[in-house]
């Protein structure tokens, strides 16, 4: 007796798994995947009926379409379910059908395509982000990405651009903008920020250092950001985790700036009372690399008409060529938006510097009408 109270008879706890199924039904956690898991069983169930009264317009290769579709919308308990009932509708068929129709290559099809969904499947249980709530989780990382690079509002007299392109067209990038206005509005923040690696690869490092960053920006002294940065990135512990940096801070009263810089390409400042560009002096260490790292500002005032010009290296560097050269090329076609204004700029000047989708690349154009 002592036996059997300590280990519940199989009948006794399928009772129980059905219990707590269907209170979980109940409750709403399982609908989602156990109504899909329901109409992909009765699918396949569907098919094999519909398949041995006529193979040759529902042929048995056509569960490989339900593993599929299991695949998308299913969790790894709701498909391994899912395949043992096809593996059971195929048993069917084979009995009633024979090998002569229902072939080993056919077999061989369905029962590929169901280890290859399955290890999908797994990997993507394994970050949490099983069935379609994994593309929809990228979308919305994708979204809140962006939304974190929109410049905000400001006065009448400013404009801000900012483009941001991933390398091979993909949708996440190593580069990402973050930006606030603080003092009443009276303090525009702007963070360029540039993630080692590219595109995908850098993508995930990026969506964590651009909450963390946007966090940061604002809610410290000007000259403290950088330097809060690093110690921020220190404390990662990440093999390649360096980033440079460029952070600009601009008075929308006066028209006083401050820009630093980690590692990143010298910014460059327009004067419309010389009508030349100028690249400013701030350098310091990229983030990540040194924990007393120091981060110089340089300052000057932006005047009507002056403008500022901020970027990554990927707009500028070229395999085999020193990196001022780029740099010369990118001032040299930012001398051509003088006569036509620097409206719609920042394009234009990605697209004219353009050199291959190999890097990520990132433009801030920043002016004062």
């Amino acid at each position: 007796m002592a036996d059997s109270d300590a280990s519940p008879s199989l009948p006794r706890r399928a009772s129980r798994a059905l219990r707590r199924t269907w209170v979980r039904w109940r409750r709403g956690r399982f609908r989602t995947d156990g109504f899909a898991l329901l109409m992909l069983v009765g699918l396949a169930v569907l098919l094999g009926f519909l398949g041995v009264r006529s193979p040759e317009w529902f042929p048995p290769a056509s569960m490989a379409l339900v593993v599929l579709f299991g695949g998308f919308l299913l969790s790894v308990r709701s498909l391994v379910l899912l395949l043992v009932a096809v593996a059971v509708v195929l048993g069917y068929e084979l009995d009633r059908l024979g090998l002569r129709t229902l072939r080993p290559g056919i077999l061989i099809l369905v029962g590929v395509t169901a280890l290859v969904v399955l290890a999908v499947a797994r990997s993507r249980a394994a970050v949490g982000v099983a069935g379609l709530r994994g593309e929809s989780m990228l979308v919305d990382l994708r979204s809140r990405l962006r939304a974190q690079g929109e410049l905000p509002e400001l006065p009448p007299d400013w404009q801000a651009e900012v483009v941001v392109r991933a390398a091979g067209g993909a949708s996440f990038s190593g580069d990402f903008l973050v930006s606030t206005t603080a003092q009443e509005g009276q303090l525009l923040e702007i963070a360029l920020v540039d993630v080692s690696g590219k595109g995908v690869d850098a993508g995930t490092r990026a969506l964590l250092l651009s909450g963390a960053f946007g966090g940061l920006l604002g809610a410290l002294p000007v000259g403290d950001f950088l330097s809060a940065a690093n110690a921020y990135l220190m404390r990662q512990g990440w093999e390649e985790g360096f980033a440079t940096a460029v952070h600009l801070a601009v008075d929308l009263e006066t028209g006083q700036f401050h820009v630093g810089s980690a590692g990143h390409p010298p910014a460059a400042h327009f004067a419309a009372g010389s009508g030349s560009w100028r690249l400013l002096p701030a350098e310091g260490t990229a983030l990540g690399v040194r924990p007393d790292a120091a981060y110089p500002l340089a300052t000057g005032t932006l005047g009507h008409g002056d403008a500022l010009l901020l970027y990554t290296d990927g707009l500028v560097e070229r395999p085999g060529q020193d990196i001022d050269v780029g740099i010369d090329r990118l001032l040299g076609q930012a001398e051509r938006l003088v006569p036509q204004g620097f409206r719609r700029g920042a394009r234009r000047l990605v697209d004219a510097v353009w050199s291959g989708e190999v890097d990520d690349r990132a433009l801030v154009l920043v002016w004062r009408r």
